[in-house]
């Protein structure tokens, strides 16, 4: 499989080994306890409860996998840097305008593990993160998304 850095912020890497640890002390001990329940009520065959527990035995698996990949992966974002620097980078805070009249937005420019674009931390590879990057203050930036095309003028990176 080939490596694939994961950028993360230190508090990014925080919440994945928190999750990673809350998967494996406490999720997957409540699911074994579901799959052996199920097995003494009655047989496996036909057995809605075990099928279900066993779905989410692999779920958890699964996810202890990628987490424990993206852990090793990690390469911690340095924010202090990025929050110096004149040019948006992963990391940066960015403000942008979308014209007069409208209210500016904030964007964090994070990896993708943290993307979380309600919350205004976009990944670094989405549409609007890959346009921003490497720009300065007064920029102007076009983006296609599925909307149809937004227009942003970097008013402050921090």
């Amino acid at each position: 499989m080939e490596e694939h850095a994961v950028l993360v912020t230190q508090e990014g890497l925080t919440k994945l080994e928190t999750e990673l640890e809350h998967l494996k002390t406490v999720r997957r001990p409540e699911v074994a306890e579901r799959i052996r329940l199920s097995k003494e009520l009655t047989s496996t065959q036909n057995n809605a409860e075990f099928d279900d527990a066993k779905n989410e035995q692999a779920f958890v698996e699964g996810r202890i996998l990628t987490l424990e990949e993206m852990i090793t992966d990690a390469t911690i974002i340095d924010e202090e840097h990025a929050h110096r620097a004149s040019r948006v980078e992963v990391g940066s805070n960015v403000t942008v305008s979308e014209g007069k009249g409208k209210k500016p937005k904030e964007f964090h420019i994070v990896g993708s593990a943290e993307a979380a674009p309600a919350e205004g931390r976009i990944s670094n590879e989405s549409p609007v993160g890959i346009a921003l990057l490497g720009k300065r203050v007064g920029a102007e930036v076009q983006v296609n998304v599925p909307k149809g095309i937004l227009r942003y003028t970097i008013t402050k990176i921090s």
